[in-house]
């Protein structure tokens, strides 16, 4: 016999939505205002695979059904986007957001940046 815990679905007005673009997959990732998950979505969760993963396309039903799934079970409103990465799907779930029905505060972009980069591969002698 399983010992299973059943979610509750707890409403959250404002929330964060976390977007990772990478150049294999796009990751949709919304919470609360604290932190914690609510709803996540990735590319691979809705029938993608291989380079079909990375493609604008499947950003846009990645992050259409995540928004979805936290307006409905969890009466999600207004959300603060953090976009992370430089992958194809960046901009096309951007485009999804502002279609739907929430209210986006700011966007904000999280792209780690390096300063200063590696270090350089020593001189070679021939």
């Amino acid at each position: 016999m399983k010992n299973t815990k059943k979610q509750k679905n707890r409403v959250v007005e404002n929330g964060k939505i976390y977007i990772t673009a990478t150049f294999n997959n796009t990751l949709v990732t919304i919470s609360d205002d604290g932190g914690q998950v609510i709803v996540t979505s990735s590319s691979g969760m809705h029938g993608f695979n291989g380079a079909r993963k990375s493609t604008p396309y499947a950003a846009t039903v990645t992050t259409e059904s995540a928004v979805r799934k936290a307006v409905t079970d969890h009466a999600l409103r207004s959300a603060v986007v953090f976009v992370k990465g430089i992958g194809p799907g960046r901009e096309a779930a951007l485009r999804a957001l502002k279609a739907s029905a929430l209210e986006i505060d700011v966007i904000i972009d999280v792209t780690p940046v390096p300063h200063n980069g590696v270090r350089p591969p020593k001189i070679r002698r021939v």
